[in-house]
């Protein structure tokens, strides 16, 4: 075998294994996002928001955060059992060999979170290269998580919406200037404007919430909110026409943000009404 024909193994390999690390860093991150709101709205709700300040106690949410995240992603993808666990352990046993040192006051938080974070790159690689042979089929998925995935839009926008619903919160008047744009950003993303009228519509639509917007921005307080709830709520219907057209934007994205604006939308007229 040629130095040439070892390569192309190798630097497959190499290319599975950034790509399956990538992978579990997005996995991460997205476990965060999405659980972050929760343990905030839950701890709001108990009273026990000082206690999840504390930097230990930050870092092991984090870490378990983390490690939903990836357990998730990996039993998406099919790995194992002995796999999945370890990389969920690699999540918390940085922070723990680090932990009697902050406890200990010779490390500060600023050091723990970063000592935490640079220690637990290398072991997820080395976790990795340990089980980069494995070739994992789909798992076979019960009817209900798989009908729960397909609708991943939807729990998505859930979840980031849920600490709106335990404080709700007045969203500021140029946030309407959101919703438009991220249309406006997709088509041109995916080559919508062929059909002249695509774009027209989405013009038309960023002149009607930037108008809104405007008006929000010279209304009194509580006028305001309104206006900006309306105009949420309004942007819903928006996305439900085009996920039942499926242009311009992509169906899931359409979903999450019918979603996602019910909830903004609603969660802000009951700040103004509760205000």
């Amino acid at each position: 075998m040629t130095e040439t024909t070892v390569g192309v193994p190798l630097r497959a390999d190499a290319r599975r294994l950034a790509g399956h690390l990538a992978g579990m860093v997005v996995a991460m991150v997205v476990g965060m996002l999405l659980l972050g709101p929760l343990w905030r709205a839950g701890t709001a709700l108990l009273g026990g928001a000082d206690v999840l300040a504390r930097a230990d106690v930050g870092a092991l949410v984090m870490a378990t955060d983390m490690g939903l995240g990836m357990a998730a992603w990996m039993w998406h993808r099919g790995h194992g059992w002995a796999a999945t666990a370890e990389m969920v352990a690699v999540m918390y046993v940085p922070f723990l060999l680090l932990l009697p040192a902050w406890w200990g006051g010779l490390v500060g938080d600023d050091a723990l979170m970063l000592g935490g974070h640079l220690l637990m790159l290398p072991a997820m690689a080395l976790v990795a290269v340990r089980h980069r042979h494995a070739h994992p089929a789909p798992a076979r998925r019960h009817p209900v998580a798989a009908a729960v995935a397909r609708r991943w839009p939807t729990g998505l926008a859930l979840l980031m919406t849920v600490d709106l619903w335990v404080a709700p919160t007045v969203f500021a008047p140029w946030t309407l200037l959101v919703l438009p744009a991220g249309y406006l950003l997709l088509g041109t993303w995916r080559r919508q404007w062929g059909d002249r009228r695509n774009l027209a519509w989405q013009l038309a639509g960023l002149a009607g919430w930037g108008g809104l917007a405007g008006g929000a921005l010279l209304a009194p307080d509580g006028l305001a909110g309104v206006l900006v709830g309306a105009g949420w709520l309004g942007h819903a219907a928006w996305d439900v026409a085009h996920h039942r057209t499926g242009r311009v934007v992509p169906r899931g994205y359409a979903e999450w943000c019918a979603v996602l604006d019910v909830a903004v939308g609603t969660t802000t007229l009951l700040a103004v009404l509760t205000g």
